[in-house]
């Protein structure tokens, strides 16, 4: 095999691995999500504004690595559902804030455990909890070296 074909194998790409733990790591969050009939992107927006409670959607999607493309119908199905709502600032238009509502701030209480019951599926003699710790980092680490690049 030359070598351009060893760099084209799958087990010698980075981008695979991070990819497929991505899939199915969210996949292990679905049936949490879906008692409380949101999807994954969603939870991410509800995590940010449980935090924060109101947000423009620029500062949503900065935190969330999201173009407005992408939230804005996000941000609409969950104001279809209740759980936040959209309002104009007065003095520019053209930012929109997101807040929780009532509905949205009692959902945190029925997603409190989600975080647990996932760190259960990593809870094995594979990784410790430093080694995961660590490895959070470190993605995190890799997230803001990509994003500085794009």
């Amino acid at each position: 095999m030359t070598k351009t074909c060893e760099q084209l194998k799958l087990e010698n790409q980075l981008c695979f691995p991070l990819y497929a733990a991505s899939r199915l790591t969210t996949k292990l969050y679905a049936p949490h999500l879906k008692q409380l009939d949101i999807t994954y992107p969603q939870y991410l927006v509800l995590l940010v504004l449980w935090e924060y409670e109101t947000m423009a959607v620029k500062d949503i999607g900065s935190l969330l690595f999201l173009e407005s493309n992408t939230l804005t119908p996000l941000l609409k199905r969950l104001e279809q559902k209740e759980l936040v709502s959209r309002t104009r600032a007065t003095d520019d238009e053209r930012t929109v804030h997101i807040a929780l509502t009532a509905k949205g701030k009692q959902l945190q209480v029925a997603a409190a455990s989600i975080p647990k019951e996932i760190e259960r599926h990593f809870a094995n003699d594979s990784f410790s909890d430093e080694e995961l710790k660590d490895f959070r980092n470190n993605l995190v680490k890799l997230l803001s070296l990509l994003h500085k690049q794009l």
